[in-house]
């Protein structure tokens, strides 16, 4: 008889409660991978300080089945720091991270799949594109974001690369 191999999670972004976040906050990346991204609870305090100036930004918890294993902030509209011109009417991800023991499993990639889905929708507004910064010399994730149709402009946000998807 065959067995068959058992199904992959179900990955799903989920908005942040009083009874999750405490998981999403231990939520972290290896030791090595801490210069690419900030913490979680950076990240959800930034929410607040973009939405008080003006962005709209949308925090998720990223769930395999009912399993927190990662966290995405997308913004759209200005972030209120030095960024290209246009970022006005557009969306950014701004933040991405799987925690340290739920990678290497495809979980990013399929968190991805759902994160540009998600702006497809244009929850906050009509785009032209979606833009993510991130530091040169993280290949992993420009090759994430070059599977999803991602291009590099060459233009610069705070030190990093800004890769850019037309909608």
């Amino acid at each position: 008889m065959k067995s068959t191999p058992p199904a992959s999670p179900v990955i799903t972004l989920r908005t942040i409660t009083l009874e999750n976040r405490r998981a999403m906050f231990n939520l972290e990346v290896t030791e090595e991978q801490r210069q690419y991204v900030a913490s979680n609870l950076s990240s959800v305090a930034s929410c607040y300080v973009l939405a008080t100036n003006g962005a709209q930004p949308f925090p998720f918890i990223i769930y395999a089945d009912e399993q927190p294993v990662g966290f995405v902030m997308i913004v759209y509209g200005t972030t209120g720091y030095d960024e290209p011109s246009f970022a006005v009417d557009n969306y950014c991800i701004l933040r991405l991270m799987i925690d340290k023991a739920h990678q290497n499993k495809g979980y990013g990639r399929r968190a991805m799949a759902q994160i540009t889905a998600f702006i497809r929708t244009f929850p906050a507004g009509s785009a032209e594109c979606c833009w993510i910064p991130y530091k040169q010399d993280n290949f992993a994730a420009k090759k994430l974001y070059e599977c999803f149709g991602f291009r590099d402009n060459g233009e610069a946000f705070n030190g990093e690369a800004i890769s850019v998807l037309q909608l």
